[in-house]
């Protein structure tokens, strides 16, 4: 396990406050990245719940936020990111695709957002390895 995989587990298990997806995601890369944790929950706090409307995944998004702040936005990189969900999850990137689809399978909400949370967290954290970034 990775110090930010551990971290984005354990801020998933605190029921108050709730750390959306988004900022389960940042937050294990705020300092870091040179911002504070605070300033990572302000910043991800719409990002939750696909944006607030079932819209693009908190987590997916999160990462994205991350890969920004450690000056990673050429866009093969993130076209390669969305890839890599897009083949996990039968090309859907929308939280209510990935939880519409999660319901057909009968599996519960929660464990499924932590799935793409972890998700997340380890891609981000392979892509900024292998850019040299961390």
């Amino acid at each position: 396990m990775s110090e930010y995989l551990d971290k984005a587990k354990e801020l998933r298990a605190i029921v108050s406050p709730h750390y959306n997806c988004a900022q389960a995601v940042v937050i294990p890369f705020a300092e870091k990245a040179g911002i504070t944790s605070q300033l990572a929950w302000k910043m991800a706090s719409n990002f939750g719940g696909g944006m607030r409307r079932a819209a693009a995944c908190g987590a997916i998004t999160g990462g994205l936020m991350v890969l920004g702040l450690f000056g990673v936005d050429d866009i093969p990189t993130v076209v390669e990111y969305h890839n890599r969900f897009k083949k996990n999850h039968e090309g859907a990137l929308e939280c209510a695709d990935l939880l519409r689809m999660n319901k057909e399978k009968g599996l519960e909400k929660k464990p499924h957002c932590d799935a793409m949370v972890f998700e997340a967290v380890q891609t981000v954290e392979e892509i900024l390895r292998e850019k040299g970034k961390i």
